[in-house]
């Protein structure tokens, strides 16, 4: 199964990835609406885990959040970015990356590692009727998360749609006004296609 263990932002970041995705949608409406099934978010560890040891990876996470304290980090938003794929990029509100945050994504990697596998494939995502096919690309990141999207190389996001290069590259010339937020809760996702977090399976909230 392909899972993300990420953070789930407070209302001021919600808000802000809202109103960025309708104007991605405005622009391109095949793409897709944060909603339910496309919850705003932060990937902190994206991995293919045996469905087996779920229970295993929520008790593994759940031993982290013991020590740590995410409610009480103040994290910064400052730029939007994209990853092209084809003639459409995947579009995002970029954090600051800080101590905390590479801190806590260590701790999930070495949690997780022992009921984690190196690949997957399309069968690991969620699909629907309505999104029925998991592009290689997603399978890809999941696979090379670690170390491609870890450590140092961690680029805290929050992803708000996808739109036509030209759209993006038009956004990203855009003045950004930076603000800042925390995180208000953990959770534990099962990913769709583009890594959307599409189904909860473990939350936790944060005080």
């Amino acid at each position: 199964m392909a899972i993300d263990t990420l953070l789930d932002p407070d209302q001021t970041m919600v808000q802000k990835a809202i109103a960025a995705n309708e104007r991605l949608r405005q622009s391109f409406p095949k793409g897709f609406a944060l909603d339910e099934t496309h919850q705003p978010h932060i990937s902190t560890l994206q991995r293919y885990v045996r469905t087996a040891d779920l229970d295993n990876v929520y008790g593994a996470v759940g031993k982290i959040l013991a020590d740590e304290h995410p409610a009480g980090w103040k994290l910064t938003a400052y730029k939007y970015y994209f990853i092209p794929w084809k003639s459409i990029g995947l579009a995002g509100i970029v954090i600051r990356p800080t101590d905390d945050l590479r801190r806590f994504q260590q701790k999930l990697i070495d949690a997780i590692a022992p009921f984690t596998v190196k690949a997957g494939t399309a069968a690991a995502f969620v699909t629907t009727k309505e999104d029925p096919d998991i592009n290689k690309p997603t399978i890809d990141y999941v696979a090379h998360y670690v170390p491609g999207d870890s450590g140092a190389k961690f680029n805290p996001h929050v992803t708000i749609g996808v739109a036509s290069q030209d759209f993006l590259k038009k956004l990203l010339k855009e003045k950004f006004d930076e603000f800042t937020f925390s995180p208000a809760g953990v959770s534990v996702y099962h990913l769709g296609n583009f890594g959307t977090a599409r189904e909860k399976l473990k939350s936790w909230s944060l005080t």
